[in-house]
């Protein structure tokens, strides 16, 4: 992997537009004066200096460490203050790569340095526009794309405007091309899919580039049925409008510098993984207390790409994997290997091989490590079916279940199968006596595992529930009989309601939160009651969307969670990060009326600090961020309660700090993306050392991040220093 990303020749031509021009020098830097400022010298394990330009001192922007010298690659990344200074600290003995990079800039040159070492560097102004560019995050890219005017729906075809009539408005077509599905997998923006490959190869036009482009590798029976979904020749056209206008020298705004706290910041990356294998989560410690496992390894999910938990031992620099098996090995693969056309980068290779297909962990009080897994085939045993005797299958019997559950456990080497009644997704522990672990991803159900019994007793069967999501429609306050999803209201009984979570966060309150996805979508709040499977009882909101009574509107949830006050945070595919405060709601909460945009003063939207698309007048902006999760301990030093976005097309990590964003910006490699961190404390008495994020680098495709093919899933840790310098 080089630092030096690759700028084609025509992106070094003089900029020939005067907004191309003008984008370029909004991204001067704020200098101050010419003088050089005050020396600042290396302690024994930093590396320290000051960073000038051509006008003087650069500030608010990076310097990179980088070492293939300890047993797996290490990066520490810091920024420069306002007189230009920086310290990279706590370095492992080793000799580093280090380089400036920034906004307005190309990567100096690389110098090398070991911890002890003050070196002065010399920032490199970028020659034109286009050059400038290369380093903005995919997003500031992929809002060049012009998307169809709101006049143009609702679709009609062939004879209108090309697209699907079941794209009803342009904010529908927004949510499928962001974390509907393209963005939900990897970012739109990065050098991957801005350009075309050579290796993908030789074309009459962009349009039939893209269309060879959806159909690669294993993915691309899905891309290309997507297309096929939306319109296929439409998007395809928009697309390659977009590819060509880049090729043609159009760049993005020029994004901010760091500025204030975000220059306190200090990023710390370890390689992980391999090449072939994308993560989607890790986990560190237990969310309820995150102290637990405080200098222990951490464990990532490798979804469909592998049958192995990457392990990352950060005091040691290690990593190591944890094999995973299934319960019955007829279990089948969970992305089989059929490709419509060759990978341009692995060809016919099938790189994703898993069985278990583990999404998502999370990790108990003993530091034991829980996944949603499949250990089985999909058809469920006869005690999860109608006829059984089990409370859950009497009430709401299921068939199948896609995903279940394992549990690994660091200090014996075991790895435990549960076979679940219902599909899992996501999880998360409860702050109750059973350590309930309820989970997501159940479709017409919310299921649990009671894991104080399944210690206990090894009985799989009788540890888990499942229930139903019954709105209290006839507003008596408890569940009654109930009518189902299509069927006409009736004053005298509850609904059931097809709003199958995809996130899941248990509230201190003993509520349980969860996201539902679609258009507009929605949360729901389940109130488990002393018996779940009959009491439980659920209320769904949607966000204000179409709604006259909501200032800002906003649609689709994808993943949130939820605050210490009972607050549900979500990410929504409008561009925004909203709460929803059930507290403020004016009218009831339950009865006939209570269906989705009953109570819109519950929410508040904080538009994400990205561009729009072209043609885009509704407010919010091009990110869609796949999650918000909660700080709810201040393991970072936002104070606690402090939301994050994943900011996937920010590169970044989005901190919601008194009403305003803090850009956490990964600029090395290019392509950060996340869906999932978590905070932890492993010492409180030592500041800002003793805490810190968590985060792993999640896209589908890591190849197309800085470096290409070979570029592995990253491991981050994310803390804030009280000032830029401090050690």
């Amino acid at each position: 992997m080089t630092s030096t990303i690759s700028i084609s020749r025509a992106a070094l031509v003089a900029a020939p537009l005067l907004i191309v021009f003008t984008s370029f020098a909004s991204t001067s830097s704020t200098r101050v004066g010419a003088n050089v400022p005050a020396a600042i010298r290396a302690a024994e394990n930093d590396i320290a200096g000051v960073v000038s330009g051509p006008k003087g001192p650069e500030t608010g922007v990076w310097v990179i460490a980088e070492t293939a010298e300890l047993p797996t690659k290490l990066v520490k990344i810091v920024v420069t203050d306002d007189r230009g200074r920086y310290v990279i600290p706590q370095l492992p003995k080793a000799t580093y790569d280090v380089w400036v990079r920034g906004y307005g800039l190309v990567d100096s040159p690389k110098r090398r340095g070991t911890p002890g070492t003050t070196m002065n560097l010399t920032a490199v102004a970028a020659p034109n526009a286009q050059a400038a560019a290369q380093y903005y995050p995919a997003g500031y890219w992929y809002s060049l794309l012009k998307v169809p005017d709101k006049s143009e729906f609702p679709g009609t075809g062939a004879e209108g405007n090309g697209l699907s009539p079941s794209l009803t408005s342009q904010a529908a077509l927004l949510r499928t091309i962001k974390s509907g599905t393209c963005t939900a997998c990897h970012q739109i923006g990065t050098i991957g899919t801005r350009q075309f490959q050579p290796s993908l190869g030789k074309f009459s036009s962009s349009v039939a580039a893209w269309d060879r482009r959806v159909q690669s590798g294993q993915a691309g029976p899905t891309m290309t049925g997507t297309l096929d979904q939306l319109g296929r020749q439409r998007m395809l056209t928009m697309f390659a409008d977009w590819t060509d206008r880049i090729a043609n020298g159009e760049v993005p705004a020029a994004p901010r510098r760091p500025q204030g706290i975000e220059r306190n910041v200090v990023i710390t990356e370890w390689d992980w993984a391999d090449p072939k294998a994308y993560l989607h989560d890790e986990v560190s410690t237990d969310r309820r207390n995150p102290t637990i496992n405080a200098n222990g390894k951490l464990y990532g999910a490798l979804e469909v790409s592998a049958d192995y938990l990457p392990v990352l031992d950060p005091t040691r620099n290690e990593v190591s994997q944890v094999p995973l098996t299934v319960r019955d090995p007829n279990t089948p693969v969970a992305n089989p290997p059929q490709m419509i056309q060759r990978s341009p980068y692995w060809g016919d290779e099938p790189i994703w091989t898993s069985k278990n297909n583990v999404h998502n962990p999370m990790m108990d009080g003993r530091g034991r490590v829980w996944i949603t897994s499949t250990i089985r085939p999909s058809e469920n045993p006869d005690v999860c079916k109608a006829g059984s005797n089990h409370p859950s299958a009497k009430l709401f019997p299921l068939a199948r279940s896609g995903r279940q559950l394992a549990m690994y456990d660091p200090k014996t080497g075991k790895l435990t199968h549960i076979g679940t009644c219902f599909s899992t997704h996501h999880l998360m522990f409860a702050e109750d006596a059973n350590n309930t672990l309820w989970t997501s991803g159940g479709g017409p159900v919310v299921g649990w595992l009671n894991t104080k019994m399944f210690d206990e007793t090894g009985d799989e069967e009788k540890s888990q529930g499942w229930t139903a999501l019954i709105l209290d429609t006839n507003g008596n306050g408890k569940r009654d009989d109930y009518v189902e999803p299509n069927a006409p209201l009736d004053p005298t009984k509850d609904k059931r309601i097809n709003a199958g979570l995809y996130s899941v966060a248990p509230a201190p309150d003993g509520s349980i939160w969860g996201t539902t996805l679609g258009f507009p979508g929605g949360i729901v709040r389940l109130t488990p009651g002393p018996n779940p499977p009959a009491t439980a009882l659920a209320e769904y909101y949607e966000p204000p969307f179409n709604n006259p009574k909501a200032p800002v509107q906003g649609f689709s949830p994808r993943g949130g969670d939820v605050d210490r006050n009972g607050v549900m945070w979500v990410a929504l595919a409008s561009g925004h990060m909203a709460s929803f405060d059930r507290r403020k709601c004016k009218g009831p909460l339950n009865g006939p009326t209570a269906t989705g945009q009953h109570c819109p003063e519950g929410w508040t939207l904080y538009q994400e600090p990205l561009p729009q698309f072209k043609g885009v007048t509704d407010g919010g902006s091009v990110e869609a961020s796949y999650y918000t999760w909660v700080d709810q301990f201040d393991t970072f030093g936002l104070g606690k309660n402090t939301p994050i976005n994943t900011g996937n097309a920010s590169e970044g990590l989005l901190a919601l700090k008194d009403g305003k964003f803090v850009i956490l910006r990964v600029p090395y490699p290019m392509g950060f993306y996340t869906k999932w961190m978590d905070g932890r404390i492993y010492d409180p008495n030592a500041g800002w050392k003793g805490k810190g994020l968590w985060a792993t680098v999640s896209t589908r495709a890591p190849f197309h991040m800085e470096g290409g093919k070979g570029t592995t899933s990253k491991v981050l840790h994310f803390q804030l220093r009280p000032d830029p310098l401090a050690r």
